[in-house]
């Protein structure tokens, strides 16, 4: 079977990096844009790790959006390999859009972001979200403040949870991205595997779940996906954890938690590939996996030396 074409004539195809400190709504505004969840969200600071593409096709533009961890003050390894990634995701991309919490305003992160993106040669642009949650007297202070910091070619307003005045930055993206072949077949919505959105889904369920109690060191792999001759996959997964008190968290009295993340992991991977879903999760000790250049390999992100 043939992937969809582009469309015959000209075309135009651009990468806008979404940019912002953390927990700021950036993969809420991915999703939103894209028209299809493609990056995990929890209200837990730094769910998304690794650089994650949404593709939206809009006329004859295909836009590729690229979800990057947020921007903050690195402490550990895999902190700063996020930040990095982050910042490598500006350099490559035709748009920057800086994210920013309307009601959280300009903290020291958001202009931290700023001054750094000062040197980026792409075009850039501000979105400010979760503006039902501000004043519109606010707002017009905020963005007249933040392009004093540094001029943006454009400034949006979104919720990115309603979806109001998404519609607008899509058609601007659109209407900018440079000239060119599509990069990625017309129905395509991700680059993430089926195998490696699995284990995003159950990590994300994880994060809902257990909020605080979760280590933030823990991570989720496929190990096995299976295709069954009635329409549906068995999937297997881990989820790993570095030490005992840790996985016994995660799988609750009497395995309460481990069922409750799996029936929830399962229900939304289900939705994401269109077929049933039989989901078996094991909870294993890895200890230091935040030294292992193989853990990051597998994320997608560079292992940062010392």
């Amino acid at each position: 079977m043939s992937e969809p074409a582009a469309p015959a004539g000209p075309t135009r195809c651009g990468f806008v990096a979404v940019l912002g400190a953390p927990n700021v709504g950036k993969s809420t505004l991915v999703n939103a844009l894209v028209g299809a969840k493609v990056s995990i969200v929890t209200p837990k600071v730094q769910t998304t790790r690794m650089r994650v593409r949404g593709i939206a096709v809009v006329g004859r533009a295909q836009i590729i959006f690229v979800d990057t961890p947020g921007i903050f003050a690195p402490r550990r390894r895999l902190d700063r390999a996020m930040v990095a990634a982050a910042w490598s995701g500006a350099g490559d991309a035709d748009i920057v859009a800086l994210v920013v919490d309307a009601k959280r305003g300009l903290d020291e992160e958001t202009r931290a972001i700023a001054a750094k993106l000062g040197a980026a040669k792409a075009k850039k642009v501000l979105i400010f979200n979760k503006i039902d949650l501000v004043k519109r007297d606010a707002l017009l202070a905020l963005a007249a403040e933040a392009n004093a910091l540094l001029p943006f070619e454009r400034t949006f307003m979104v919720s990115a949870l309603s979806g109001d005045g998404v519609e607008d930055v899509r058609g601007y993206f659109a209407e900018v991205a440079p000239e060119g072949p599509w990069h990625f077949p017309a129905d395509e919505l991700s680059d993430l595997s089926e195998r490696v959105m699995a284990a995003e889904i159950t990590r994300e369920q994880m994060f809902l779940k257990l909020h605080e109690e979760l280590p933030y060191q823990s991570t989720v792999e496929t190990d096995s996906w299976t295709e069954l001759k009635d329409g549906s996959v068995r999937i297997e997964q881990t989820i790993f954890v570095q030490r005992e008190n840790q996985r016994k968290i995660v799988l609750g009295e009497g395995g309460k938690m481990i069922k409750a993340i799996s029936m929830a992991a399962r229900k939304e991977i289900a939705g994401a590939t269109g077929k049933p879903v039989h989901l078996f999760l094991h909870v294993k000790i890895r200890e230091d996996w935040e030294s292992d250049p193989e853990r990051y390999r597998s994320m997608g992100l560079e292992f940062p030396k010392e």
